[in-house]
């Protein structure tokens, strides 16, 4: 009889744990919210096109992370014996404003292979992740931050999706708007259903 209120007591204990422990990982899953940004991506042929670029804004305009850029854009493409050099050097239409803002001619060829990435080779959708983090790891102050997707879609045709949210934005979809400088109907289709989300 004794052994049965003690099993009782402690069976009670431990029901009235589980909702405090259910609480928590409801409570950390809710701080661990991020921003992700998908599209379609159709590569197209010849030189000129197939380069892009996504990043993070704050609201004076500085970049705060780049989440991606693609390779021959910061590391260029050797031919011969010749050393490589950057590719938006050598090609001054490549993602020139995620160039321009991120500063690239100031980073080190180490700072930007930390988001450098194969240009993609087959057709499919691209997805990045942005965990409200700075480019050191560091937590981001709270505030209202900007997303941008830029695609050099074939030399001087490039487009810029980009979205304002804030920090405190509950989940869901962020609108976006996009420009583009001259568009080409043949390489239109580089880069389209661009979307962005905080999850």
């Amino acid at each position: 009889m004794k052994q049965r209120k003690i099993f009782t007591a402690i069976l009670a204990v431990l029901l009235l744990a589980v909702p405090v422990v259910v609480l928590g990982i409801r409570s950390q899953a809710k701080k661990n919210k991020c921003l992700e940004v998908s599209f379609e991506y159709q590569r197209q042929g010849g030189p000129g096109s197939n380069q892009y670029a996504v990043w993070i804004e704050n609201d004076k305009g500085d970049v705060v992370k780049t989440l991606f850029v693609t390779s021959y854009t910061t590391k260029g493409r050797a031919r011969g014996d010749e050393k490589p050099q950057r590719g938006y050097i050598v090609r001054p239409a490549c993602v020139p404003t995620w160039v321009k803002t991120a500063k690239a001619e100031e980073q080190t060829d180490e700072q930007l292979d930390a988001f450098t990435g194969a240009t993609p080779q087959a057709d499919g959708i691209q997805t990045f992740t942005w965990d409200f983090t700075d480019q050191q790891g560091k937590a981001v102050a709270k505030g209202t931050y900007k997303v941008f997707v830029e695609a050099t879609l074939f030399f001087n045709s490039d487009i810029i999706y980009s979205g304002t949210f804030s920090t405190k934005d509950k989940t869901g979809n962020i609108e976006l708007t996009s420009t583009v400088t001259e568009l080409d109907e043949n390489h239109k289709d580089m880069v389209k259903n661009v979307k962005a989300a905080i999850k």
